[in-house]
């Protein structure tokens, strides 16, 4: 049996022929489900759903930095800082979610905000690494096609933090660029991180 979508998450036909739990997607694209990494071991009994959803000590850490920056430095007042992976509904071939969004609140009014996903751009979208099973794509077609989304959708700027290769990419409409993490990151104006400096000034092994 199939497990009920998550509230605001439209299934593609061809999922619906799966024994998959959409509980188990954490994106569509274009009608394309992308599963969390690791549902197969979930699907042959090794572990359950949850040990495979959460971060990885390292992702959690950049996480918490990166909140954390936010929290103290933009207005909390115009804007919605949304963690634990936010969805956001586009169309009915797109569902997507990101580690944090931050939105605008002149945006996403109150009467918008119910049970189902998200369905106003955020401002900005930030990523720390992809988290699906890429079975029949590169890691860099899945990241270009999901900022892609974002930004036509509205999005100002998309952000991906690789752990692998501690570099980050920022997408705006007309301008991407990837650099080493050890850099000034301007997320909004007056909220800047510096990942690669923050774990180094902590005595990590990955900065």
């Amino acid at each position: 049996m199939i497990a009920s979508p998550r509230p605001g998450f439209d299934i593609p036909e061809t999922t619906l022929e799966e024994s998959i739990p959409t509980s188990l997607i954490r994106d569509i694209i274009d009608g394309k489900p992308y599963y969390y990494k690791g549902y197969r071991e979930v699907l042959a009994g090794n572990i359950n759903e949850e040990g495979i959803m959460g971060c990885s000590g390292l992702q959690t850490y950049i996480l918490s930095y990166i909140l954390g920056v936010l929290y103290d430095q933009i207005n909390r007042g115009k804007y919605i800082i949304a963690t634990n992976e936010p969805g956001l509904h586009i169309n009915k071939r797109n569902n997507l979610a990101s580690d944090i969004m931050i939105l605008d609140k002149d945006v996403l009014t109150i009467d918008q905000i119910n049970l189902n996903y998200i369905q106003v751009p955020p401002t900005i979208s930030i990523e720390v690494d992809t988290r699906v099973e890429l079975e029949d794509v590169r890691e860099s077609e899945y990241v270009t096609v999901k900022t892609l989304k974002l930004l036509e959708f509205g999005a100002e700027k998309v952000i991906w933090f690789f752990t692998e290769t501690r570099q980050v990419m920022i997408a705006t409409p007309g301008n991407w660029t990837t650099f080493d993490w050890d850099h000034e990151v301007m997320i909004m104006p007056g909220a800047q991180c510096n990942v690669g400096q923050y774990l180094q000034g902590k005595g990590s092994k990955y900065a």
